[in-house]
């Protein structure tokens, strides 16, 4: 019952309908290996009229434009912008640090995946979804189709937060393995301890075009906590005794603040688009209006 109660979570029928009218967008020139929706640069044999080129021998007869053989009496080939799907990469945090807020971090990034998974094979694009923590945790590759929707929302609702985060060890296996190319969206807290750079840097040197949402819950942005308090990592179990004042939150927020805008900057120098976003934020609103507004959506 609770995974069923989940699943309806993730998938809510009226609120995917509402999807149906969305697409995910490339900045760059990306080609697929299915034909698709997408019209490409490269030319090909759609619908949709690009240009024309001299005719030469061994060219397809039935491209050929007669009326301007009539009027010029020469040969000319009719071009066409080729379809081709998308290949669409979703990389979810799965570390111990994404189960925490209400709703959870783990939960929001989840329903974001589900989001986009289900735009991206409307569109008949090809959509894998990777789990990690320190490793790969979870692998579902080159669904293609509306009708594998299940499929997604199964393996996304199997998931369970667990282990540290180690985005250097985890895209570089990811990458090793998959060789990805295409739109790739990183839906993470980026709290790693190991820091963001060099995971990052594995992805950018691919053909992908990279977005990177971080997600954090109010209680990590704005903490109410005071006093004298032991805390306790909940990736490594590392500990420290502290007590919490106001010029203490403050250094905090201040510090929270400036690795943010860390990976703002880093994302924005080679070409990632940052995004981010409070658990805080109404689901909806999130991806009907933010993730069109920033362009990874319209």
């Amino acid at each position: 019952m609770a995974r069923a109660a989940e699943q309806q979570e993730l998938l809510d029928p009226a609120f995917m309908n509402r999807l149906e009218q969305l697409e995910i967008v490339s900045r760059k020139i990306l080609a697929g290996k299915m034909k698709g929706d997408r019209l490409s640069k490269r030319k090909g044999e759609s619908v949709e009229f690009a240009d024309y080129r001299n005719y030469v021998v061994g060219d397809d007869l039935r491209f050929l434009d007669w009326n301007i053989y009539a009027r010029l009496d020469r040969l000319f080939l009719k071009l066409f912008l080729e379809e081709e799907d998308l290949p669409v990469w979703i990389l979810l945090d799965m570390s111990k640090s994404m189960d925490w807020g209400e709703p959870s971090k783990a939960l929001y990034a989840k329903r974001v995946a589900a989001a986009l998974a289900y735009v991206g094979l409307v569109n008949y694009d090809r959509v894998s979804v990777c789990a990690f923590s320190d490793r790969v945790v979870g692998d579902l590759s080159g669904v293609r189709s509306r009708r594998l929707m299940h499929q997604i929302i199964g393996f996304l609702t199997d998931l369970t937060p667990g282990g540290p985060s180690n985005m250097a060890a985890a895209f570089r296996q990811f990458v090793i393995r998959h060789k990805p190319r295409g739109v790739l969206v990183v839906l993470s807290d980026f709290l790693d301890k190991g820091g963001f750079e060099t995971g990052l840097r594995y992805l950018v040197r691919r053909e992908l075009d990279v977005h990177a949402l971080q997600v954090l819950s109010p209680e990590e942005i704005d903490p109410t906590l005071i006093g004298d308090l032991r805390l306790v990592d909940v990736e490594d179990a590392d500990v420290a005794e502290v007590t919490i004042s106001r010029p203490l939150i403050s250094r905090y927020k201040a510090n929270l603040q400036a690795y943010c805008e860390s990976l703002k900057s880093f994302c924005t120098r080679r070409d990632v688009s940052y995004l981010f976003a409070s658990t805080e934020v109404v689901f909806d609103h999130l991806v009907l209006t933010y993730l069109r507004r920033r362009g990874l959506l319209r």
